[in-house]
């Protein structure tokens, strides 16, 4: 069974244009209204007035005068006052005795009759308008005395029909109405052109669904883990959610919103890519403190609107990848170590063979005391097991390349002497990353050889990694430790990133690194970690 579904409620363009409309149409009448009720009373003000200058024209005209004092004043009266009443455009002009019978009136039959009306103070000399309804109908009327040496010898009345008066305003309310509506139109055309405008803008939803999408995209932006960033069309910060504040490590959401990414305090090549104009996919930057993943997306709708920035944070990732890069060359060099054995074993298995058994010992002899000597170099030097194992397997790798990897004998860490607080995963990200650094750079030189030294003072941790090679020229020992900077080509997993972890790295851990030149030549890297902890526990 269906049920009919319930009517969409009406979008909010639409809702504001209905409510626009109803607005306009109210004001437009309202308008008319006021305007028709104004005109009238106006036209009323202005009917008495024409009626009194009509009046008091004719009281004080001489010839009035003479006609009143001679047997028969209608006879000289009556045209003249017909007369006025067309060129004064009045509906009547009635000129009568003090005590109100007429000498005159439009309709001669009312001659002789008494006026109907007020009179009394025109009979005391005083001129006075009123809406009177007479044998003509409801008109405006003005009565005035004619005075002679300050005696009143007759009345005048002038008047005007309220029909006539209400005709005039009918007219002027017609062509108010026209005006109305036309404004009422424009109105309603303006109203509908922002409100579609409005419309597409909103593509077509009411204010409830508005609503809604509001809450969803603030809850979205909140639960969402990773950095979300959106930038204006001045690539100013437009919106950023709880995880972009934390990835960049700038302050909070109030603090941002309409900053420039230019005034945000960040790393020069993140913010470069954040104000490139052209889309970055997947970029890996560095920050004090983490290792992101940037990818931005212009905003575009025939103008440039903006950018869209999402960040992820690998820092973890790119530890374990560093880990797994030293495990890898562990199995790289035990896969070596166990094929050069399997050599080894085929010489001792031949010369037992050919009945040289001294020559088998002392060959297989030999080759012992290599890898123990060089087992126990490492150890006597740096007991501490973490180090001890990057050290033997950047050893062997190290020769796979021709280079030669040696400890100092300044070199002395027990094991212990570490503090918890200096995590195994930090020293595997500094030293493997300086020594893999060391060999790239002593691979093929003359002595290819790279020197570490390492050992802990009561305040602090000392690595020192030196090589043989070309060394750094001084205008470039800031920009070694950039993402991205490197002296050789890029491999086939990029280069430039090793140094620049080395630095964030160190500077979590409060220490410091310099490069300077090496007394063979090549570069020597050094870093101090201050340990939290005294030398050897208590």
């Amino acid at each position: 069974m269906r049920f009919p579904s319930l009517p969409r409620p009406r979008s909010l363009a639409g809702q504001l244009f209905a409510m626009q409309a109803v607005l306009i149409a109210v004001v437009v009448a309202g308008y008319a209204l006021f305007t028709y009720v104004s005109d009238e009373r106006q036209a009323e003000d202005a009917a008495a007035r024409h009626a009194t200058a009509v009046a008091r024209s004719i009281a004080d005209s001489p010839s009035v005068r003479t006609a009143i004092h001679t047997p028969d004043p209608t006879k000289d009266l009556q045209p003249y006052a017909m007369q006025v009443m067309r060129d004064a455009n009045v509906d009547f002009v009635t000129i009568m005795t003090p005590s109100g019978i007429r000498w005159t009136h439009p309709d001669e039959k009312q001659i002789g009759k008494h006026f109907l009306g007020r009179i009394g103070p025109a009979q005391h000399g005083r001129t006075f308008t009123e809406t009177y309804t007479g044998t003509l109908g409801a008109s405006v009327r003005a009565v005035t005395p004619v005075e002679e040496n300050g005696r009143v010898i007759g009345l005048v009345s002038a008047g005007i029909k309220v029909e006539a008066i209400s005709a005039r305003v009918r007219g002027q309310v017609t062509a108010l109405l026209g005006v109305a509506g036309v404004a009422l139109l424009l109105g309603a055309v303006g109203t509908y052109v922002v409100n579609a405008r409005l419309r597409r803008h909103t593509h077509g939803m009411n204010a409830t669904e508005l609503s809604r999408m509001h809450d969803y995209h603030q809850a979205a932006l909140h639960a969402v883990r990773e950095g979300l960033l959106m930038l204006d069309g001045q690539f100013r910060v437009a919106l950023i959610n709880d995880g972009g504040q934390e990835l960049l490590g700038v302050g909070e959401e109030e603090d941002v919103i309409g900053r420039s990414v230019a005034d945000l305090g960040l790393p020069a090549p993140l913010t470069g890519a954040l104000l490139s104009s052209e889309p970055r996919v997947d970029e890996v930057h560095l920050t004090a403190s983490r290792v992101l993943v940037v990818n931005t997306s212009p905003v575009s709708g025939g103008e440039r609107r903006g950018t869209v920035v999402t960040l992820r944070d690998v820092t973890e990732l790119q530890s374990l990848m560093g880990e797994l890069d030293s495990e890898r060359g562990f199995t790289q060099a035990l896969r070596s170590q166990a094929h050069e054995a399997a050599n080894r074993l085929h010489t001792v298995v031949s010369l037992i063979e050919l009945g040289r058994a001294e020559e088998a010992v002392d060959f297989a002899t030999a080759e012992l005391e290599l890898a123990q000597a060089l087992t126990d170099q490492v150890v006597a030097a740096v007991s501490e097991p973490v180090l001890a194992a990057l050290l033997l397997g950047k050893t062997a790798q190290a020769n796979e390349r021709g280079v030669e990897l040696v400890v100092s004998a300044d070199s002395r860490l027990d094991d212990g002497v570490l503090p918890p607080e200096l995590s195994a995963r930090d020293l595997v990200t500094v030293l493997g990353n300086l020594i893999d650094n060391a060999v790239d750079a002593a691979q093929g030189s003359a002595r290819a050889r790279v020197t570490v030294t390492a050992y802990a003072s009561a305040a602090e941790l000392v690595l020192r990694v030196s090589d043989t090679g070309p060394g750094v020229d001084p205008a470039h020992a800031d920009l070694v430790f950039q993402r991205g900077f490197s002296t050789k080509p890029a491999g086939p997993g990029g280069r430039g990133l090793g140094l620049a972890l080395v630095r964030q790295a160190v500077a979590r851990l409060d220490g410091t690194l310099t490069v300077a030149e090496a007394e063979e030549g090549g570069a020597v890297f050094e870093v101090r970690l201050p340990l939290r902890t005294s030398v050897g526990g208590g």
